[in-house]
């Protein structure tokens, strides 16, 4: 089931996810450093900032793939081939 969180990506455009991985990116770090300085109320923050940004990154390579040409998914069915055989 889709969270509410995937779902808000889905419907950003690829600029705003842009600056929507940038912003969660620049806050993880500042809670990481602030964690480390004095400590966090809740330590589970950190976890859920850095699935936030993995749900980011995730919706970001969803569409690369999307907009890639049948020669292009061609190639890269090529390369992943060669990985499994090694």
């Amino acid at each position: 089931m889709a969270t509410k969180k995937y779902l808000e990506l889905q419907e950003l455009s690829n600029d705003d996810l842009v600056a929507e991985l940038e912003g969660a990116e620049a806050a993880y770090e500042k809670a990481r450093f602030d964690h480390s300085v004095k400590g966090l109320d809740n330590p589970l923050e950190l976890r859920e900032m850095r699935r936030d940004i993995a749900r980011i990154l995730t919706e970001a390579r969803k569409r690369e793939l999307a907009q890639m040409t049948p020669d292009e998914v061609a190639k890269r069915s090529k390369i992943r081939e060669r990985r499994r055989r090694k």
